[in-house]
Parts: C-alpha cells; structure tokens; sequence
C-alpha cells in the first residue's frame, strides 16, 4: 500500500520508486528523484543511463513500468504529453521536432493555433511568435521557413515553442549541443530570467562546464539508478566524472603514430548561399593516409556546407577534389562513396537514419552490396549483416539489446555510434564527420575519440568537425579552423594554442 503522499514544499516534483522496463533492459530502476522548486536542476549520466527516459516520463512521452510521480504534493496521472502540460510539465527534446516545410511561428503554434470560427489567426500567431523570438534575443522572422535555418537556430525555436505553452517546470534535454558560444550566453539568461519569473528548470548536458555555470543542484544517474545528488556549488567536475563512471577514469590520451601518402586533395573548393555570400570561400587543403583533421569555427564558419561538399551532397559547389589521385568532384554521391568516402552527419535523425528501421538496418543501409547472396536477384545474406553489425557493436561498445532491435530504443549516443557503424561498413579512405559527439556523454566521447584514432592508426583519414576547442586539439594531427567560410589558420599538433585557435574562429581577426 502506498503511503500518504508527504513532499518538501521546497520540491515541485519528485518520484517514487520509478522504473521503465523495456524488453531485455531495464531503463530505470526504483528510482526515487527530487526536482527542487525554482531552482536549475541538472541531470547528467553517461549514454544509456536513464536521463531521457525518466524525462520522457515525467513529461508524458512514456508511461512507468512501476512507480508514481508527485508534482506539488499531489499524485500525478500523466499519459501523454498533453496531461504533462496540463501539470505545468514542458520538455525540450534533444533530438528536434519541428516542421521543416512550415514556418517558424507555425512550428511554435504547432497543435495549439490560435483560431477564430476554425480559422487559424495568422496574424496574431507572428505578431506572438515576434514577441516570443525578441525574448530569446534572435534575429529570426516568425514567417521564416524552419527548413531554412540552421540546426542551432532550430533549436531556438524548440525553446520557443516551449516557451510559448504555459509550464512551471521546464525540462531542457541538451538545449545547447547544437549553439554557438553566443547562443548558449543567450540561452542562460533566458534561463535566468524563467527562475527569477518562478519556473523551474530540468537541464541535460553532457558539457560539464555548463553544468558548473548554470547548475544550482545536481542529480547522477548510472546504469538505470540515481546514484549521488548535491549542490553545484558543493561539487566539481572531478566529481561529476566519478560518479558518472563509477570510478576516477582515464582520459584519452592522444597517441601519434605514422602517416602515409596524400590520400586527399582539395583545390579551391567553394559554395556560394542564395545570398550571394560564400559558405565555403575557395578553400584549399590536401590531407594524407592514417591523418586526423579537426576543422574548428563557430556556428555558420562552413564546416558543415565543407562537409557536405566534399560528399557531394551540395550540388553548387565548385572545385576540384581528388580522392586517392582520381577527380570526383564531378560524380554523385553514390559513387563518391563508392570511392572511398564516408559522412557521420551533424543531425543523425534526419539525415544519418530511418527511424523505423531497426539497428541492423540502419548500420547495414549504405552497405548493402557487400550482404547480396551471389545469384540471388538481389536477396540479402542475414547471416553476414548480423556479422558485420555485431561486429560494429563490439567495437564501437554500442548498449543494445540486440542488432535487431529498434533504432529509436537506443540512447542519444548509442544511435550516434550505429551512424559512425553505418559510415565504417562502406569502407571508407576518407571518413567525415560533422560533430560526431554531439549528445554524447564523457565516458561515450572517449569511445568515439578512440575509434577516431584506432581508424586513423589502420590508414583512414579523418576529417571531423567540432565546435568544442577541447575536442578539436584532443585527436587531431593537425587543426583546421573556419571562419566565414575561410580557412583561416592550419595547425600542427606542436603548434596547437587554444587562443591563437579562438583567434583565428572569430571573422573580424580571422589570419592564416
């Protein structure tokens, strides 16, 4: 029998015994978890921990397996997103939910329009989107198409769509994986601004040095299981990492080891915007076998748009582009592939996998030639997909029940790995990858920056872009760094200087 519900009126939620029981895993174990009224309530755990899915609970997007969720003393019956709102519960997604064909105050207004007779009041959906945007400090029009903007300008919009609801407990699930420095300083103070109106805040974040800034107190999750809370300002970061992993863990430790011979060659690349300015301005670099390349620059320098088009995957660009001494500036995607070059996309959900396919799918997807049974009309060989794939999983230590299970079971970080799998079974020369840790947690960055490594050791080259300066100097030969679509400054690992690299991202003192 459950006892009479008791609460701290200094708490707004709290849980008691919740857990989520998926088959073949338990997501979240008994967990009894305090969210403290007007306060920045920080939830950090490594990928596969439990952070998302005790989220999604108390914001209606699953239901418990056991347990019950109290928010002002009460019992709480949430079955949906709606009840949750009902609540006063709003959440911000890390993975984003927008429309990209409608506009941005149509995506915020999306299933609560303002109508007159069933006619929706376009007018009056700006004129308060306008009002909403002014308050994040963005230069965005609310009748701009959301397709248009840029991941970390979508993300505004998310916070604005939440924004725009009427909650008291905002949920932020990393809000800032995909902004720039300036967002994230706007984003804070939006964040400040929410707790001195009264609305408490659950943030996400696998940057601990944002937790140190805008935490107020601080809850670990490992393995499914709350395992330490306290005050930010009773902790740090050597803290953080203990009880995250169990243990003090080792960081990466870059390990230099022989390059080959130039493997890629790239000659006045360049891709003019509908604006007329250039996203990549007539960029010039050549990198060899067994080489890591960090490319480093603020949000809209043109990592992604030289990413992109070096796949082929932005059909205006122009330059020439050798790949193992043969041009495939002129070849479509498919065959640029084909030759030896791979894409870990910035944004795994809309371009890096099906989300109704299961991982051994989505891992298998780019390449399914290798699986067809030899006069078979096409018919795959299972036997070898579920070889390569739990392979894959092996290397890459991706949490999964099984290879078939589905891809949107999976955390954040684990779905990032499946992608890094899918580009590594095409057999790359030259693997890209567009903030391949994006949403990753500490302990899974280090599974990824030793992948990075161990493929570069066997003689792939990699091309990686971060905007994390850390990140960008941990795994790298050498560091490119972007500003205006310019590369303004290469570096060799004996030259890296975090201010000469800061320096040169920032367009007004960008110098090579």
């Amino acid at each position: 029998m459950n006892q009479p519900a008791t609460m701290n009126p200094a708490s707004v939620i709290e849980t008691r015994g919740l857990s989520k029981i998926y088959p073949g895993t338990a997501a979240l174990v008994d967990v009894d978890y305090t969210v403290r009224r007007g306060k920045v309530n920080v939830l950090i755990g490594e990928n596969g921990a439990g952070k998302s899915t005790l989220m999604k609970l108390l914001a209606g997007a699953e239901t418990a397996t056991s347990g019950e969720i109290l928010i002002d003393g009460k019992p709480a019956h949430i079955t949906d997103v709606r009840s949750a709102e009902r609540y006063g519960v709003g959440i911000i997604f890390q993975e984003l939910n927008l429309f990209p064909d409608m506009t941005v105050a149509e995506n915020i207004f999306a299933g609560n329009e303002l109508t007159s007779g069933g006619v929706i009041r376009s007018k009056d959906e700006n004129h308060q989107a306008k009002v909403l945007l002014n308050r994040l400090q963005i230069p965005i029009e609310p009748r701009a198409r959301v397709g248009d903007l840029y991941v970390g300008q979508q993300q505004l919009v998310e916070i604005a769509k939440a924004l725009s609801k009427h909650i008291k407990v905002l949920i932020m699930d990393e809000p800032t994986s995909a902004l720039s420095k300036t967002e994230v300083e706007i984003l804070f103070k939006i964040i400040r601004q929410l707790k001195d109106e009264g609305v408490t805040v659950i943030y996400i974040s696998h940057r601990l040095e944002e937790i140190m800034a805008i935490g107020d107190c601080i809850t670990v999750l490992r393995n499914g299981r709350l395992v330490a809370e306290d005050d930010v300002a009773n902790i740090d970061i050597p803290w953080i990492i203990e009880a995250m992993v169990g243990s003090s863990k080792k960081r990466f430790a870059f390990e230099q080891h022989a390059v080959g011979a130039e493997v890629l060659k790239v000659k006045d690349l360049a891709l003019k915007r509908s604006n007329g300015i250039y996203a990549v301005d007539h960029v010039s670099f050549s990198v060899r076998a067994g080489e890591v390349i960090g490319i480093y620059g603020l949000m809209g320098a043109g990592r992604t748009e030289l990413l992109e088009s070096l796949l082929g995957a932005q059909p205006l660009a122009l330059g020439e582009i050798e790949l193992a001494g043969k041009a495939i500036e002129d070849l479509p995607i498919p065959r640029r592939i084909e030759a030896g070059i791979a894409l870990v996309p910035e944004d795994r959900q809309k371009q890096g996998m099906v989300q109704l396919m299961s991982i051994l799918e989505n891992m298998t997807l780019s390449s399914l030639g290798k699986f067809v049974r030899r006069f078979s009309f096409g018919a795959l060989t299972r036997e070898k997909q579920v070889e390569a794939a739990n392979d894959i999983v092996r290397r890459l230590a991706i949490k999964a029940a099984s290879v078939d299970a589905p891809i949107m079971s999976l955390s954040g970080g684990n779905m990032q790995k499946v992608v890094i799998g899918k580009a590594l079974l095409t057999a790359p020369k030259v693997l890209l990858m567009d903030e391949p840790t994006r949403g990753i947690d500490v302990g899974a960055k280090e599974d990824v920056y030793k992948t990075i490594s161990l493929l570069a050791s066997s003689g792939i080259a990699v091309i990686y872009a971060t905007s994390e300066l850390d990140e960008a100097m941990a795994v790298s030969n050498r560091v490119f760094v972007m500003a205006s679509g310019r590369l303004t400054a290469v570096m060799e690992r004996s030259e890296f200087d975090s201010e000469r690299i800061v320096r040169a991202s920032t367009p007004a003192t960008a110098v090579v």
